[in-house]
């Protein structure tokens, strides 16, 4: 496995049909599961590991967010990883002011109103990994889901030459939706966390059941979330417009709880 700190360094491999993870290190099953994919879907996977600075709020945890680098590496070179770029900040941004990018105004909310600037600059990284690494695939966690469809309307509006593979959330052995923020929870937290993927377990089998009107499930998520600080619990389509009734494989359940001082995405695809 080859370890590349600059873009010289990355630009000077010579790999066809590449499948690049994106991640800001401190990884865990759900990365991996990205990985493997990766693997198996192309000849050669580059993972960078960039914890990106123009990402993050002035009161968020960036001088906080976990950095195990050698662990990292570690995983990376047990799951067949090709290459690993782990740049510094400077290299990525070699000027005072870097040129920027606008999300579509028809994609903001939710992370945007809480996170101002926030997928600015995740635009504005991920395009410059996306022209360092020229990959043939990249591998995103659905997760994310607001970031993932900002991302593919990127790739669609700037006719960027690759695809983006969207990858089902990860969890874990008791349900929580697989982050590398989880090791913030204390275990009475965690416990609490608990509450996110069961407001979305109800949620859908109430769906199964024949339930589709969005008040009535999203009631029925809020009801077990209540003792929680939701910032946010709503139906949505793919293009993140409020719905009043579920639209089958067009919506979303989005949903952002603090648990303490820690801040937990979730989402359920319909």
């Amino acid at each position: 496995m080859q370890i590349c700190k600059t873009p010289v360094d990355l630009q000077a491999l010579k790999a066809q049909n590449i499948g690049f993870v994106p991640t800001m290190g401190a990884l865990h099953a759900g990365h991996l599961s990205l990985i493997e994919r990766a693997r198996a879907e192309n000849d050669f996977v580059i993972v960078s590991i960039f914890v990106n600075p123009t990402q993050f709020g002035a009161n968020e945890d960036f001088s906080t967010y976990p950095h195990p680098l050698e662990k990292d590496l570690e995983l990376c070179a047990k799951a067949g990883v090709g290459a690993v770029f782990t740049p510094q900040a400077d290299s990525l941004y070699p000027f005072k002011e870097a040129i920027s990018l606008n999300p579509p105004k028809d994609l903001l909310g939710f992370e945007a109103d809480l996170r101002p600037g926030h997928f600015n600059g995740v635009l504005q990284v991920v395009l410059k990994l996306f022209n360092l690494v020229r990959p043939t695939k990249a591998y995103f966690g659905q997760k994310d889901a607001q970031q993932l469809l900002i991302i593919q309307r990127m790739v669609q509006d700037l006719f960027l030459p690759v695809e983006i593979v969207p990858c089902p959330i990860l969890r874990d052995f008791d349900g929580l939706a697989l982050s590398s923020r989880n090791v913030y929870l204390s275990p009475e937290q965690r416990q609490l966390a608990l509450k996110i993927p069961k407001a979305l377990n109800t949620i859908h089998e109430a769906y199964k059941a024949g339930i589709t009107q969005g008040t009535n499930l999203l009631a029925l998520g809020q009801e077990i979330l209540s003792p929680l600080e939701v910032q946010y619990l709503s139906l949505v389509n793919r293009q993140l417009i409020p719905l009043e009734h579920i639209e089958p494989n067009n919506s979303l359940i989005l949903v952002a709880v603090r648990v303490g001082t820690t801040r937990l995405l979730d989402n359920l695809w319909l």
